[in-house]
Parts: structure tokens; sequence; C-alpha cells
């Protein structure tokens, strides 16, 4: 199971973020009112995407004894209009797998568990303490 907490302060927006051991910052850019002490939580949530993505790939290589020294995944996320999100991803992969492989780590992508989470859309409960 993954959880965090986050925290806000005084200062707009800077967000402290704690997972497990980790401590992270999550804020606004500057033209928003935030001091972009850190990513927004869009990037936060583009860069779950990417994370997952390769280590999910680098998993998978592993299993198939493919050579997968290095991968690697942009997403970009837009909030568009009148329009359902949309998040592109490009995924970057060494020059020796073969075409095969390569099509198949495509599709493997698109299994990923936070892609899985995203596509199939995430039920939220949200109670006081």
């Amino acid at each position: 199971m993954a959880q965090a907490e986050a925290v806000i302060g005084e200062a707009n927006y800077a967000v402290t973020i704690h997972s497990g051991s980790h401590a992270l910052t999550s804020d606004e850019p500057l033209g928003v009112g935030g001091k972009d002490a850190g990513p927004t939580p869009s990037d936060l949530l583009a860069a779950a995407l990417a994370a997952c993505t390769v280590i999910t790939l680098r998993m998978y290589a592993e299993r198939k004894g493919w050579p997968l020294p290095s991968a690697g995944a942009s997403v970009r996320y837009s909030k568009r209009q009148d329009q359902q999100p949309l998040m592109e991803r490009t995924l970057r992969l060494p020059s020796g797998l073969t075409e095969e492989q390569r099509q198949r780590c495509r599709e493997i992508a698109e299994r990923t568990p936070v892609t899985l989470a995203l596509k199939s859309g995430v039920e939220i409960r949200t109670e006081l303490a």
C-alpha cells in the first residue's frame, strides 16, 4: 500500500510531503503565487507515471533476460479545456533491443500499476480526522 501525508504551513504554497522515510516539497510556480520550491502536484502525477513505467520495464526485462541497461520515460500532463486531461508518454529504449522487444515494452508500459490506476479511475473517499 502506498501512503503519503502532505502539510502546508504559512508560506504560499509550499507543501511538505512525507512518504515512508522520504520527504519532498511540492509548490506552485511564481506566476500563481508560489515560490517554485518544488514540483507542482501535477508534475508529481506525471513523475509517478514516468517512474512507474521505467521501473516496470526494468523488472520485465530482468525476468525476460533482455539487455536493458537504461530506459527513460517522459510524460506530459495537459489539462485541456472542456476535455478529459491528457497524459502523453514517450519511451526511450536502448538500441540493443529487437523491434519485437521494443514493441513488447510499449505494450508493458500500457499495463504498469500507475497506468492502470489512471486509466480506470480511482475511487477517492474523504473523511475528517
